[in-house]
């Protein structure tokens, strides 16, 4: 689950000390992060109001400040706590041990592929909206897609120490455009070989 648009109710009030009013209220608060994602998804982040926001939420629209100071605080939770969820992710990878780098690559595509496939609307937020960001969000969340882009540059350095560095970025943006298109391309469920398919393309693009 995303660090921060996926949050538990465990993380906010922790040592067990939960209550039904608490637990329905972080319910309610993901239920508003997960209508936002799909709103502004299908139909763009100004388009979108606050009352269309708690009425795909069952409430009123006013409900919504009982949870999140502003609708602007609502795409900064979803595109920050996305790159944050994805370098915790990569970093957890990276770290772990394997028996070599290439199959650190092959963790690092799946993981990335499988949080595209499951957070479609995540991924179109993203590539719609991130400039829509207050600027001290913004880069915010291009300093954590940098540290997340470097942990995969590392690791296909070593496997491919002959690439120059600007040609290796060109490369990691390249298979991420390629496995985020799955959010932009389909909306049905991506079968195994189709996926293999995807993760053989990233694969070949990064070490031949």
């Amino acid at each position: 689950m995303l660090a921060r648009v996926h949050s538990t109710v465990q993380d906010r009030y922790p040592y067990g000390m939960t209550t039904a009013r608490a637990q329905g209220k972080a319910r309610t608060r993901q239920l508003f992060l997960d209508a936002a994602a799909r709103l502004f998804a299908d139909r763009g982040f100004h388009a979108v109001s606050i009352g269309e926001l708690g009425t795909a939420v069952g409430v009123s629209g006013p409900a919504l400040y009982r949870h999140f100071p502003s609708k602007d605080a609502m795409l900064e939770e979803i595109l920050i706590g996305t790159s944050e969820f994805l370098l915790q992710g990569g970093s957890e990878i990276v770290a772990a041990p394997h028996a070599s780098d290439l199959d650190v690559l092959d963790d690092l595509i799946d993981f990335h592929l499988t949080f595209a496939l499951a957070h479609r609307d995540i991924i179109r937020v993203q590539d719609r909206e991130l400039g829509t960001l207050p600027k001290v969000a913004n880069r915010q969340v291009r300093k954590l897609q940098r540290q997340y882009l470097d942990l995969w540059a590392e690791v296909v350095g070593r496997l491919r120490p002959e690439i120059a560095p600007a040609d290796l970025q060109v490369a990691m943006h390249a298979v991420f455009g390629l496995l985020n298109s799955t959010a932009h391309s389909t909306e049905k469920l991506v079968s195994a070989d189709e996926r293999g398919i995807l993760s053989g393309a990233a694969r070949r693009v990064l070490i031949g």
